[in-house]
């Protein structure tokens, strides 16, 4: 049997093969309500083709629906490749895929205090001798939206001053971990409220998210100019209201969260 069908998945989740070659991984809270939902053929498709399957639209389509059986509310994602190769290799990853990175790097963020929504289960799926493709159910985080969609609804002000401060907090987070996001841009932050109502930043799409030193000014500048680069194309490329004293005083704010 090949080595990483043998490895145990992390504590708190079960790994079943299902009918077709299969794979699931889920939390035990989850486990019955997935397979429920595989019976739909994948979990994308099920997502896809649910009566109560919230679309949303960036890169690639991911749906938002509730699990059958009274499961949770979901986001759902189908795992591509990005770059130059994503048209030759598409949707395909030689075993085990990345998702059970992508879970290990998740369970890694939650203990360090980076907030990113729970995985909760994925799958994979054969796709030809060595080849599977997966995808990823991580938990809804109620009330969100991007930090691109939120630059997009508002104007520069007083307004936007606390969801900037909430992603300072998560960059600054960031650092402290050593936690670099080669895709940090402003769809990758997520901005919800918490139980007070204040904004709170979530990390997403972590599946390449690496860990370098603790604390480096490297992993804070670097993870800065990504998104930086990413909120100014908004601003060319969309033309949303974004002024550079603003983003000065982001930087400066990002900064002092770690000085």
């Amino acid at each position: 049997m090949i080595a990483w069908r043998r490895q145990p998945p992390p504590p708190g989740y079960v790994r079943e093969w299902l009918a077709g070659d299969v794979e699931l991984v889920a939390t035990r809270g989850v486990r019955d309500s997935a397979r429920e939902a595989l019976r739909a053929g994948s979990l994308y498709e099920y997502g896809a083709h649910a009566p109560d399957a919230r679309a949303m639209f960036g890169r690639a389509t991911v749906y938002a629906v509730a699990l059958p059986e009274g499961g949770p509310t979901v986001v759902v994602r189908h795992s591509r490749h990005g770059g130059l190769l994503a048209d030759l290799t598409g949707d395909r990853f030689v075993g085990p895929t990345r998702a059970p990175r992508e879970l290990r790097t998740a369970l890694r963020l939650e203990r360090l205090g980076v907030p990113t929504p729970e995985l909760l289960a994925y799958a994979t799926y054969p796709a030809g001798g060595p080849l599977r493709r997966a995808d990823v159910a991580t938990r809804e985080i109620a009330g969100g939206r991007d930090l691109g969609a939120l630059l997009a609804g508002t104007t520069p002000g007083e307004d936007r001053a606390p969801a900037w401060a909430a992603v300072a907090q998560l960059l600054g987070a960031m650092s402290e971990g050593g936690v670099r996001h080669p895709d940090l841009n402003a769809a990758n932050v997520l901005l919800a409220p918490d139980d007070n109502g204040a904004p709170e930043a979530w990390l997403l799409d972590v599946d390449r998210v690496w860990f370098d030193r603790p604390g480096d000014s490297r992993v804070m500048d670097a993870n800065l100019r990504r998104l930086l680069r990413s909120v100014r194309k908004l601003r060319d490329l969309r033309g949303t209201l974004i002024e550079d004293t603003e983003l000065d005083m982001f930087v400066d704010r990002t900064r002092n969260a770690i000085a």
